[in-house]
């Protein structure tokens, strides 16, 4: 297969649809479910924020923020659970896709954000993905890991032109949060927000598509961090439970205290110490 060169002098796939072999993505699925129930507390998708239907006409382009290094695999998660029939995928930076080229594999394509040829390749890729319904293109639209408090958002250029290669997309904000409530591990919080159809966005001036998607994804955030500051699990819907508790010796003594006392012993902060 042709490709351009990475980074690191190995040719990268130039075709992310032909690259792609659902076998991985299904196996690799299961790892990242695997992996973050070992070191995550819970991924909780909040009850307002459920992710749009996705358009039968269209692919679908799921843009958000981009916190933490978890982000790629509560995507995955993401993917796998809201749309298991469709063919996913998502840029990546080439030099860290050179390293780790099973990404590759799963739907990754490489970019170079600094360059105007980077971006280039990422329009023509784009454009190559999004030919089609039953498509979701996944993007960390920051371009940067940022704090989840940080404002404005600076979202990227790129994404916002993504409406003239799909006039038939549907654009949908997702906003990513963690925090630590009472567990060891954290929880992975999310919320997707209301989707823009890409011929609204096309209606506006071009230099205020960018703004839009911005402000939508802004509020998705802020209506979030509310749940979020709540601690309350039953504002939420948990996808996937991680292990509780904190093992070693704070459980060990909590296991024996409930076995003298005749209580049942549950794994968890709160339900270690609960009477």
């Amino acid at each position: 297969m042709s490709g351009r060169a990475s980074p690191g002098g190995r040719a990268l796939p130039s075709d992310p649809v032909a690259a792609r072999s659902p076998l991985i993505w299904r196996f690799m699925g299961a790892y990242f479910a695997r992996y973050v129930r070992r070191h995550l507390n819970a991924v909780r998708l909040v009850q307002w924020g459920q992710p749009p239907a996705s358009p039968e006409s269209g692919p679908v382009v799921v843009y958000a923020n981009h916190p933490a290094w978890w982000d790629a695999a509560i995507i995955i998660l993401l993917a796998q659970r809201f749309f298991p029939e469709a063919e996913s995928y998502a840029p990546f930076d080439a030099a860290m896709l050179a390293r780790y080229r099973i990404f590759a594999r799963m739907g990754a394509f490489g970019v170079d954000l600094d360059s105007a040829r980077g971006a280039a390749s990422f329009m023509a890729a784009s454009r190559t993905i999004l030919d089609r319904p039953g498509r979701v293109m996944w993007i960390t639209a920051q371009g940067r890991f940022s704090d989840v408090r940080e404002r404005p958002l600076g979202l990227r250029p790129g994404v916002a032109r993504l409406a003239e290669l799909a006039p038939e997309a549907l654009f949908v904000p997702l906003a990513l949060d963690y925090a630590f409530w009472e567990e060891r591990g954290a929880e992975a919080c999310l919320a997707f927000g209301p989707g823009i159809p890409a011929r609204d966005l096309l209606a506006l001036p071009r230099p205020d598509r960018l703004t839009r998607l911005e402000v939508d994804l802004t509020a998705t955030l802020d209506r979030l961090a509310i749940d979020v500051r709540s601690r309350e699990p039953a504002r939420f819907t948990s996808l996937l439970d991680g292990q509780r508790g904190v093992g070693g010796v704070y459980d060990a003594w909590h296991r024996v205290s409930a076995t003298l006392t005749g209580r049942r012993f549950v794994a968890g902060h709160r339900e270690g110490r609960a009477p």
